[in-house]
C-alpha cells in the first residue's frame, strides 16, 4: 500500500507560541496549581452592554447566507466609525472578513503569488507566519530592537532585503507584540519606499484604540500621502470591543482592482457572520466614555507590569505607548525553555504564571530566545501577584542551572 503523505504547508506551518504550551498549563491545573495567563491578549474588560445588547435583540426567524461583502447596513455603520477616528472611507471600499486573520489572510492572497515576499518588522504577531505558510508567501524580517523601543529601523534596513520577488510590507500599528506606536515620520518613511518600489502596504490597525500618552498619534496606513492605490487596511472588533470571540474583521482599500479581487475570496467562502455582523454594528453606537475609561485601565495594567520588571535584575522593558503586551528581555537562556519550567516545576504558594516565548514572534533565526511576551489582560492587583511569581520563577529557573 502506498503512503499518503501531508502537503509542504501542513508540514511548515508554525505552531502558535502563544497557544503550544496550553497542554503543560492544563497539566499544572490538573495538579491545582493556579496559572495566571499572561501568554495570549484575551482581556478580562467586560465587552460593552451596546455589543451584547445587539446579540440578544437579534430577531432572525431563518438565519440564512449574507452577503460576501457584509452586511450593507454593517458597513455603512463601520464607514460612520472610520470616519470619526479621521479615515474617509466609500462602502465599496470595505469588506468584512470572518475575523481580522481572514482580513489579513486575504490580503497576503491578494498581493503575492506562491513564493513571493512580503517585508514584516520583528518581532511581528506570531499568526503573520501562519498566514504566510498558507499563502506559501515568504516573510522577510526587519528586526527591531528592545533597547529603541521596537522603533522602525532606518530605510536601508528595509531596502538591503528588497527583490524581484518582494510584493508589499505588513506591520501592526500599535504593535502586537511589542506595544509600539509607530510615528508619522516612520510611516511615511515606509509609505514612500513602497510609493518607489511598487509594493503595497498593509497596516494592521486592531489596537487603534490603545494609546495611553497624550504625546502620541495614531497614524492610519489609509492617511499616507501618495500610496492611495497600495494603502490597504485589516483591523478587527476582537481588542477593540473584548469581543475575542465575535469573528469580524474587515479589509479596507481605496484601490477597487484589489477589492474586487478581495470580493472574489469573500465569495468562495461565503459570507461572513450574520449575528456577529449585527452585534458589531451595535458595538459603533459604544460611547467614547468607554474607551476613555478602558484605556486609562490598561495604561495602569501597563504600570504595573513595566515597574515589576524594571525590579528584576538584569531585565529590560521600554514602557510601550500602546496595545497591550510588552516584550521583556528576562536575564534567562531560552524563553521557551523558561515558560515551560514555569508550567512544569515551578509555583510559588500554589501558583505560576504562562508567559509567551518571545522567539515565536520572530522569523529570524536565534533572535528574541531571551524575550517573552506579556499580555497585560488582566486586574492590576492580579497582575502585580502574577508579576511577583515572574520574579519569583526567573530567579529559581537561574538557581536550578
Amino acid at each position: 500500500m502506498s503512503e499518503v503523505r501531508l502537503s509542504g504547508r501542513a508540514v511548515e506551518m508554525p505552531a502558535s507560541p502563544i497557544r503550544r504550551l496550553v497542554p503543560l498549563a492544563d497539566r499544572a491545573r490538573a495538579r491545582g496549581v493556579k496559572v495566571y495567563h499572561l501568554n495570549i491578549g484575551q482581556p478580562d474588560v467586560e465587552t460593552p452592554a451596546e455589543m451584547m445588547n445587539g446579540y440578544r435583540s437579534v430577531d432572525i426567524k431563518v438565519l440564512s447566507y449574507g452577503p460576501s461583502q457584509g452586511l450593507k447596513e454593517y458597513i455603512e455603520a463601520l464607514v460612520a466609525y472610520y470616519r470619526r477616528v479621521g479615515i474617509r472611507l466609500e462602502p465599496s471600499d470595505v469588506c468584512i472578513t470572518t475575523g481580522g486573520s481572514e482580513a489579513i489572510s486575504f490580503a497576503l492572497d491578494a498581493v503575492a503569488d506562491a513564493g513571493d515576499e512580503v517585508i514584516v518588522p520583528e518581532p511581528f504577531y506570531t499568526n503573520y507566519a501562519g498566514f504566510a505558510a498558507t499563502a506559501c508567501v515568504k516573510l522577510v524580517p526587519v528586526t527591531c530592537l528592545a533597547d529603541t523601543g521596537f522603533a522602525l529601523p532606518p530605510r536601508a534596513e528595509f531596502e538591503q532585503v528588497i527583490t524581484q520577488r518582494t510584493r508589499a510590507i505588513i506591520y501592526s500599528n500599535p504593535s502586537n507584540p511589542t506595544g509600539a506606536v509607530y510615528t508619522r515620520a516612520e510611516l511615511a518613511m515606509l509609505a514612500g519606499l513602497c510609493r518607489e518600489r511598487g509594493l503595497y502596504l498593509i497596516g494592521d490597525e486592531a489596537y487603534r484604540e490603545f494609546i495611553y500618552d497624550d504625546d502620541t498619534e495614531h497614524v492610519s496606513v489609509l492617511n499616507l500621502a501618495g500610496i492611495e492605490d497600495r494603502a490597504i487596511l485589516v483591523d478587527s472588533v476582537s481588542k477593540r470591543y473584548s469581543a475575542c470571540g465575535a469573528r469580524v474583521g474587515c479589509v479596507a482599500s481605496r484601490n477597487k482592482a484589489l477589492m474586487a479581487a478581495i470580493l472574489k475570496f469573500g465569495q468562495a467562502r461565503l459570507c461572513p457572520p450574520t449575528v456577529d455582523q449585527l452585534a458589531a454594528m451595535a458595538a459603533v453606537n459604544v460611547p467614547d466614555s468607554y474607551f476613555k475609561e478602558v484605556r486609562h485601565e490598561y495604561q495602569c495594567r501597563r504600570d504595573v507590569v513595566c515597574a515589576a520588571i524594571a525590579k528584576i535584575p538584569g531585565a529590560l522593558c521600554v514602557k510601550p505607548r500602546g496595545a497591550f503586551y510588552v516584550v521583556a528581555r528576562l536575564p534567562i537562556d531560552d524563553g521557551e525553555a523558561f515558560a515551560t519550567f514555569m508550567l512544569d516545576q515551578f509555583q510559588f504558594d500554589g501558583e505560576t504564571v504562562m508567559v509567551a516565548p518571545a522567539d515565536g514572534f520572530y522569523a529570524t533565526p536565534g533572535k528574541g530566545k531571551d524575550e517573552v511576551r506579556i499580555a497585560y489582560v488582566l486586574n492590576c492587583l492580579d497582575l502585580d501577584r502574577a508579576m511577583k511569581i515572574l520574579a519569583a520563577g526567573v530567579e529559581a529557573y537561574n538557581q536550578k542551572k
